[in-house]
């Protein structure tokens, strides 16, 4: 970074001729304001119905395991699509784009919003999530694009600010909105707010990039599909299966999904051979300081997400909180994850990942071995206390694990490392809920689908939440393998 400030001074124009450079060309402005807004409103809906899941429990006559598959099925097909968006937005111009990704999302919360029963609202979630897959990915390629590189950095913050703030108001606003409102209205009231914004796109967004040719190998989305999504359904079986609701055994969907995974990353090798233009360049896996970052990921992955599914639960089933009140508990976890990652990213330029993240998994295995300890007994501030040392440890990973990751590789493979690591982020969500969620319905021993007693939860939400602490413990080992130092990637002029 030095570097590159040194040149940019030294080739810096005159005050005046500096000022008309560092403007946004005519209407950069409203389409990175266009696709900030509607990637906040997609991204704030990703999130509403955790806060739901047990309003929707009751409501729909489900088990925690099924109802989970709401917000898991939402995130599996953000995992699935999320690598072919580098095709699409190297095929189609960014007005199409924008229309057809906003129109899938308005299609499938309207859906949502009238279903009759589980079926078909898990059907409107899955097409709000293909509209939503492409949001974020085009939001940054967007504005990296448009953004006069003399104010890259304070336009980048703004954007990469969205997709941290949205999922934190959202369980505050989906408390609100259930406190007065029916289930539907979560849906109801985001239509209007995603037609206005279609409009907007229809009048006033302009093509601002140049299709080129791109072959999208279907072979390999039908094995991500098949690949990723057996595998998260035979987890998210083991639940049901141990409630004798299964229709099949989870270890069947689970071998299919392991085959599937493994038959794409052998298509992936093929098309890289052949020079077809993988959707995933496996030679990302070949640097040890990518892997390892990555599969510490994966654990803190697997117990974001589920933790985020089961302590609404717990929550509701043992405190006897209401929607609003969930909802405003969860909102200062988010505030707190934007302080620390603010300050943990001074702290990883001076002095690099291991300062944060040894520290920090280590706190966050022990706050969830203390959440493991909580019953009816103990008060809601009890509970907010380690909810928010959690929230806080965990953010002093999170940044970290990813910045030395992708500044691990060469810049050639950073667009393949990123689509990895999103792709794994999301997957582990979706693993985390499936199995969290599971274990709290064995931990339950419930007979029948429904409401849990105060003394079930207690035990569903223990067993959940030990589950998740030895998930941790392989994080922290994980970060006694994490160098000292970080690389950066290469500079490609």
């Amino acid at each position: 970074m030095a570097n590159t400030t040194s040149v940019d001074a030294a080739v810096s124009p005159p005050p005046k001729e500096r000022s008309r450079v560092e403007r946004l060309a005519p209407g950069s402005a409203l389409v990175i304001g266009l696709l900030m807004g509607s990637t906040f409103v997609v991204l704030l809906n990703e999130m509403l119905l955790g806060v739901a899941l047990p309003t929707l429990i009751t409501d729909l006559g489900i088990t925690p395991s099924t109802g989970q598959w709401l917000t898991t099925g939402y995130l599996l097909t953000l995992a699935v699509l999320i690598p072919a968006t580098g095709y699409v937005m190297r095929r189609f111009h960014l007005r199409a784009i924008f229309l057809t990704a906003l129109t899938l999302f308005i299609i499938g919360t309207a859906i949502s919003a009238v279903a009759p029963g589980f079926a078909v609202l898990l059907t409107g979630r899955i097409i709000q999530a293909a509209g939503t897959a492409v949001f974020v990915p085009l939001l940054m390629t967007t504005a990296m694009r448009l953004v006069p590189e003399a104010r890259r950095g304070s336009i980048m913050a703004l954007v990469t600010a969205v997709p941290a703030i949205a999922p934190a108001l959202g369980p505050g606003v989906s408390g609100l909105v259930l406190s007065f409102l029916p289930w539907r209205w979560l849906f109801i009231l985001v239509l209007p707010v995603a037609v206005i914004a279609l409009v907007l796109g229809a009048v006033k967004l302009k093509n601002v990039t140049t299709p080129e040719p791109a072959t999208l190998d279907v072979l390999s989305l039908v094995l991500s599909a098949i690949g990723f999504g057996a595998l998260v359904f035979g987890l998210s079986s083991i639940g049901e299966s141990a409630s004798g609701h299964a229709l099949v055994s989870p270890f069947v969907p689970i071998v299919v999904g392991v085959l599937g995974i493994v038959a794409f990353a052998l298509r992936q090798v093929a098309l890289r051979r052949q020079n077809r233009g993988p959707f995933l360049d496996m030679r990302i896996f070949r640097t040890t300081s990518f892997v390892v970052p990555l599969l510490i990921m994966v654990f803190i992955g697997l117990n974001a997400f589920g933790i985020g599914l089961v302590l609404p639960l717990v929550l509701t089933g043992s405190l006897g909180l209401g929607s609003l009140a969930i909802g405003l508990f969860l909102v200062p976890g988010g505030a707190v994850i934007a302080l620390v990652s603010a300050a943990g990213g001074r702290i990883y330029d001076r002095f690099g990942p291991r300062p944060l993240v040894v520290p920090g998994g280590i706190v966050w295995a022990a706050s969830i071995w203390f959440l493991s300890t909580l019953d009816e007994n103990h008060s809601v501030w009890m509970y907010l206390a380690t909810y928010l040392v959690l929230s806080a440890s965990q953010a002093m990973m999170w940044a970290p694990i990813t910045t030395l990751a992708l500044s691990s590789l060469r810049a050639e493979l950073y667009p393949y490392g990123s689509a990895a690591f999103t792709t794994v982020q999301q997957l582990a969500g979706a693993a985390g809920g499936a199995v969290l969620v599971s274990v709290y319905t064995i931990g339950a021993n419930a007979a029948r689908p429904g409401a849990l007693s105060v003394a079930q939860t207690v035990d569903a939400g223990q067993a959940a939440f030990t589950t998740a602490f030895y998930i941790a413990l392989a994080a922290v080992l994980g970060t006694l393998f994490v160098g000292k130092h970080r690389r950066l990637a290469p500079v490609v002029a």
